[in-house]
């Protein structure tokens, strides 16, 4: 969604376009808190460790003795520590699931997903971890829009509670 080209070894090398940009600063600006997983965190090459949102950013990992220093970022023993963290530091703002699939399933299982943005690159990639592999669970979903440019289409979800 930032400007392709998309692969496992190189990063995109444009910029967001306008439907992209939009799309992102609404989320940036309701966000409060971001919850990543290690894996991502290790594939965005720890994003040159600068937190890259400028809000408290936890990193659920289970090898916490690696935390790195300044205060970028958090590392947290487990998703439902790193949930209740990020829900303090976000006050009334929203925690954002930045990912990755296995971070974003679990929260799904658990119940703890209200929104779900989906973000659909025009590449199939012949690597990397499917968000919906070993999923069991039904989970009933809202449509609440769709946004399309040619990097990018943006489908938003509201997780339907019964």
């Amino acid at each position: 969604m930032f400007g392709g080209p998309w692969s496992y070894d190189e990063a995109p090398t444009g910029k967001p376009g306008p439907v992209e940009q939009e799309w992102f600063d609404s989320v940036l600006g309701r966000m409060g808190a971001a919850v990543v997983g290690r894996n991502m965190y290790e594939a965005a090459g720890h994003w040159g460790d600068t937190n890259p949102w400028g809000v408290p950013c936890f990193i659920v990992t289970h090898r916490t003795e690696e935390q790195p220093e300044g205060d970028d970022f958090v590392f947290v023993d487990g998703l439902a520590e790193a949930i209740q963290h990020a829900k303090q530091a976000a006050g009334n703002k929203d925690v954002s699931l930045a990912g990755g699939a296995d971070v974003l399933r679990q929260a799904l299982e658990l119940g703890l997903v209200d929104d779900l943005s989906i973000v659909i690159a025009p590449v199939i990639l012949g690597g990397g971890k499917r968000l919906f592999e070993g999923f069991s669970q039904d989970i009933e979903l809202e449509h609440q829009g769709v946004r399309q440019s040619q990097y990018a289409t943006i489908i938003d979800y509201a997780v339907t509670r019964s």
